[in-house]
């Protein structure tokens, strides 16, 4: 018999516990850590545009779209060389880059079937997992206004990048 049972009336008692009065202290001050630079590779561009959105992109072998990410979607024109501005996106919280490709005179903005808050469009090289790739993408936006207008944004960076080529093209006509 343990010392913690009575067998005159049938019960158990428990043990009482103890607090734990256990401190842990911090190996490093934070005070004396140094502060950290962390570049984004981003430094020597002007953002045009910023807005935020959801990506997908279409999967040709599984034949559907796929979540690529939410979060903040930033146009980027270079500082020293004006003729280049690409999209860039991260996803929220981990800051990582879903979408990394330029905007070039080709792409096509297209409405996306069934809605009036996003637009399809193809890019020929992403670079957002580190080689290039063609891919599809659709962004949505919150409501229709916001897609309008990142429409219309697009559309006038597509003739800053190849202005100068359709009014040679305008003129030949």
């Amino acid at each position: 018999m343990s010392d913690t049972e009575d067998n005159t009336t049938g019960t158990i008692e428990l043990a009482k516990e103890e607090e734990c009065k256990v401190e842990f202290t911090p190996l490093v001050n934070k005070d004396e850590l140094p502060t950290v630079e962390v570049s984004r590779k981003d430094e020597d561009e002007e953002e045009l545009y910023q807005v935020r959105a959801k990506l997908f992109r279409f999967d040709n072998e599984a034949k559907e779209w796929k979540e690529r990410g939410t979060g903040s979607l930033r146009i980027l024109q270079h500082k020293k060389d004006n003729k280049k501005i690409r999209v860039l996106m991260r996803r929220d919280k981990t800051l990582t880059i879903c979408a990394n490709h330029l905007i070039i005179p080709e792409m096509k903005l297209t409405p996306n079937v069934g809605s009036d808050k996003a637009w399809v469009y193809s890019c020929p090289s992403d670079y957002a997992d580190n080689e290039s790739k063609p891919e599809v993408f659709a962004v949505r936006f919150r409501d229709t206004e916001t897609a309008t207008e990142f429409k219309k944004k697009f559309e006038e960076c597509q003739q800053l990048v190849g202005g100068d080529e359709k009014k040679e093209e305008e003129k030949k006509e």
